[in-house]
């Protein structure tokens, strides 16, 4: 019987690991819009929830517990005849072995949404070519960031074909009238982070994001946590070659954005004798600094 729940949980463990669909939740608030037509809004909020959950990204057939879970929440902040303008909020997370705890995989906040949209419309995807209503196109773009994610954290350099579909996305999009994309609209722009993600020079990035998943997070529930420990706390240390560059670094900024709680939480403990808590703790002030006051400097 052992035998048996040992080859399920790794049959079961198989098929997350190459879980390439995507299950989103999606919400879109227009509160801010006073006055309009907050149905218009409830049919987009179904319209993009079906586009993402229905459209095969990968051609694969999964179930919904192999897919990859998400949360694309949209504040819809202005409107000028059928342009809409906000925010949006792209959230994933990946299931860690042995346990019920989800890793985050991507916290994104995007300020640089524009779009074109008709109620009822529908919103189909092209990867060979831009929309020209942006809306897809964005949508589209962060559901292949989300899948190369977690590829990359289950196998290293998993998510080449995705991130490479997401680029593709993003130079499509480029110099077609919407902010956003361009990267000399500064470091922080879709085009920003998938060209840094792509960028040969920050493969280490990747690496580390496997080794800290893989290696790491999947083995914290074993009995002895010091060896995942230390494995976790030499791939974070593996991102001092960047401690001159991350500033301009979208995909840096973005790891540590997403896992500053989670890193905190695992070493927020005293079964950490295997792990160099000075030098960890001085990268993680250098690379992020915000979170110096609420979680570094409590680390004893």
């Amino acid at each position: 019987m052992k035998r048996f729940l040992t080859i399920f949980s790794l049959f079961l463990f198989a098929n997350l690991a190459f879980s390439q669909e995507i299950f989103a939740n999606v919400t879109v608030n227009a509160q801010q819009l006073a006055g309009s037509n907050q149905q218009t809004y409830k049919t987009l909020e179904k319209n993009i929830r079906d586009f993402i959950n229905k459209t095969s990204w990968t051609g694969k057939k999964l179930q919904n517990f192999e897919k990859v879970k998400s949360n694309f929440s949209l504040v819809i902040t202005g409107k000028d005849g059928n342009r809409y303008n906000g925010t949006l909020v792209v959230q994933a997370v990946r299931p860690v072995f042995n346990s019920t705890y989800e890793s985050p995989l991507a916290n994104i906040n995007d300020t640089k949404i524009v779009f074109d949209y008709v109620e009822n419309e529908n919103l189909v995807f092209n990867e060979r070519q831009f929309s020209g209503k942006n809306l897809t196109d964005i949508i589209s773009f962060y559901v292949y960031l989300i899948m190369g994610y977690d590829a990359d954290s289950f196998q290293s350099m998993g998510g080449q074909q995705h991130f490479t579909k997401a680029q593709q996305i993003s130079r499509n999009a480029m110099n077609k009238g919407f902010e956003g994309w361009s990267v000399v609209e500064g470091p922080r722009t879709r085009g920003s982070l998938i060209d840094g993600i792509i960028n040969p020079n920050y493969n280490p990035i990747r690496s580390i994001y496997y080794t800290y998943h893989r290696s790491g997070l999947d083995n914290l529930n074993n009995q002895d946590q010091s060896s995942p420990k230390k494995i976790i706390a030499e791939s974070l240390m593996g991102l001092k070659q960047y401690e001159n560059s991350f500033q301009q670094n979208y995909a840096i900024n973005l790891f540590l954005d997403s896992k500053a709680g989670e890193i905190y939480s695992i070493f927020d403990s005293k079964n950490n004798g295997a792990v160099n808590m000075n030098d960890l703790k001085q990268l993680m002030m250098t690379l992020s600094p915000k979170n110096s006051d609420t979680k570094w400097n409590n680390w004893k």
